[in-house]
């Protein structure tokens, strides 16, 4: 996935200035990352847990995935850890339920999920399980005004991106990557630092065309400071 560090993303100005609001994840953002053969050394999920999960559910308190995610989660381990959100008094979770359309809701949703999917491997008739969650999240929050969907898929990020270029009608939803995530917890000491250098590089700086095309960290994290520094109190 290639870093974009040509402007200022809104989206994380807002959130900078408000991290309370709802923001939805992609499944990606709860699985631990594993990009073996790339390299030797995978990220299990009991690291994961501790360096990424628990750092953004402590400074962001209100975040969501949509039903179909959770069936995306890979392994029991994931699956426990939003069960544990989910059931904990208050919520630490929000889950997007279907159910909790509307009639008029739910034919916004269809329209809207139908543009989506002829751009992803997702198709509504079969509701096979390719890019089902992505699509379905993005539907939702569309139909529901929610504003921030945070994820570390490219193909996701263009359905919003280019919402107006492709007619997806997601020209409201705004992406959130996991870089800039990455940027917030290390810019204000929410995180391992150390830790937030590794996942930086393990998720964009470890092929050779990554190295071509992404900066290493030094250069990221200086480009962001120059991007979003005055946006911090």
């Amino acid at each position: 996935m290639k870093i974009n560090l040509t402007h200022p993303n809104p989206a994380l100005i807002s959130i900078i200035e408000d991290p309370e609001q709802i923001i939805t994840l992609d499944a990606n953002f709860l699985i631990a990352p594993d990009r073996r053969p790339i390299t030797k050394r995978g990220i299990g999920f009991e690291q994961f847990r501790e360096i990424w999960l628990d750092p953004i559910f402590s400074v962001f308190p209100n975040l969501a995935i949509h039903e179909s995610v959770y069936d995306e989660l890979v392994g029991i381990s994931p699956q426990n850890y939003v069960d544990a959100k989910r059931d904990s008094i208050p919520p630490e979770i929000i889950i997007h339920k279907d159910s909790s359309l509307t009639e008029v809701e739910k034919i916004l949703r269809d329209t809207i999920e139908s543009k989506i999917a002829s751009l992803t491997k997702y198709d509504p008739m079969l509701d096979n399980k390719d890019d089902r969650g992505k699509v379905k999240s993005l539907s939702y929050i569309a139909v529901k005004g929610l504003l921030y969907f945070a994820a570390n898929d490219n193909n996701a990020i263009q359905l919003i991106e280019k919402s107006e270029e492709w007619s997806t009608g997601l020209d409201n939803v705004q992406a959130i990557k996991m870089y800039e995530l990455i940027y917030y917890l290390y810019r204000n000491d929410l995180a391992d630092k150390t830790a937030m250098k590794m996942l930086y590089k393990y998720q964009y700086y470890l092929t050779d065309r990554e190295k071509s095309t992404n900066p290493g960290w030094g250069d990221f994290s200086s480009s962001m400071d120059s991007l979003y520094e005055s946006y911090f109190k």
